[in-house]
């Protein structure tokens, strides 16, 4: 369960600093250049992942998982709109979805995933009771 949490925990970190989308012109961004906020209350989350992990809590290694799941989900709807809402200057629709089209995701999403996927999967390990059997003689 450490050792689950502890990569879960390095690969979502890893994941953040990873291209998470690639505007033209202006270049590939990761988390703290999509939204500083945003970027921060993962780096939060990745931080409770360790520390459930060090402390061999497996509540809160997941919480941290399903936490880094919503906060993804808001980030991507974040940026769809974001995208969608820059090229409302233009009154077509066509254009619209072309300009908002060329806003791109990366390869850093599924380095976030596999970690989140990693956090989510930790189970609490068996309590396993030794008896031991003492002959009299």
């Amino acid at each position: 369960m450490r050792l689950q949490g502890i990569i879960g925990s390095a690969l979502m970190a890893v994941g953040g600093m990873c291209p998470l989308m690639r505007i033209p012109i202006i270049g590939s961004w990761n988390y703290f250049d999509i939204d500083q906020r945003l970027a921060i209350a993962f780096y939060v989350l990745v931080v409770i992942g360790l520390i459930g992990a060090f402390a061999n809590k497996a509540g809160l290694i997941k919480l941290a998982g399903w936490g880094g799941i919503i906060l993804v989900l808001i980030t991507l709807a974040g940026i769809y709109f974001k995208a969608h809402d820059s090229f409302s200057f233009l009154h077509f629709k066509k254009l619209i979805n072309f300009g908002a089209g060329m806003v791109k995701l990366k390869w850093g999403w599924y380095v976030i995933a596999a970690g989140v996927f990693i956090l989510i999967t930790v189970r609490k390990p068996k309590v396993v009771l030794a008896t031991e059997v003492v002959e009299v003689k």
